[in-house]
């Protein structure tokens, strides 16, 4: 059952707690598509200021919308396109300050001014991408990327 916590106010420790909290949430729970509408469910809760919130899924050589909180998304994008793309491809995180300014960048939603995007590995490969917008220029930090890791880390333990 979900009960809502008062987060710290150290932002390693706002995650951590997440982390901890999503952990607890999809214990005991098989079914890949629950537990991410949950941990994007969860997502959207704790974050302020974004617009989106979701996951996009390995099929092949593209991904494909998974389960989201926010208006309707781009369904499909493909490998090393976009923000999305090119975090699937690189298997690393990227935080965009201004979304115009990235070359490639997909726009789903034309308020978006920023973007956070975390790789989700699983035996070594990309099962897909955190995706999180914002309509705030610079609203994500490196800090937001380090803890959105340990986030993805304790979510993929699940999948």
């Amino acid at each position: 059952m979900y009960t809502p916590i008062d987060y710290s106010n150290n932002l390693q420790e706002k995650y951590a707690q997440l982390a901890t909290q999503l952990d607890a949430l999809l214990s005991g729970e098989p079914n890949v598509y629950a537990n991410l509408s949950n941990a994007s469910a969860l997502l959207n809760q704790f974050f302020d200021r974004i617009n989106w919130v979701g996951f996009y899924l390995m099929d092949d050589d593209e991904l494909v919308l998974g389960p989201f909180q926010g208006l309707p998304a781009c369904i499909r994008i493909p490998l090393g396109r976009g923000v999305c793309g090119t975090v699937a491809k690189t298997k690393e995180g990227l935080v965009v300050p201004d979304v115009n300014a990235f070359p490639g960048h997909i726009a789903c939603d034309a308020a978006s001014r920023s973007e956070v995007v975390v790789p989700l590995i699983k035996d070594g490969e990309v099962f897909g991408v955190l995706d999180i917008d914002s309509p705030e220029l610079n609203r994500f930090t490196e800090d937001d990327l380090a803890g959105l890791t340990q986030v993805a880390e304790a979510l993929m333990k699940h999948i």
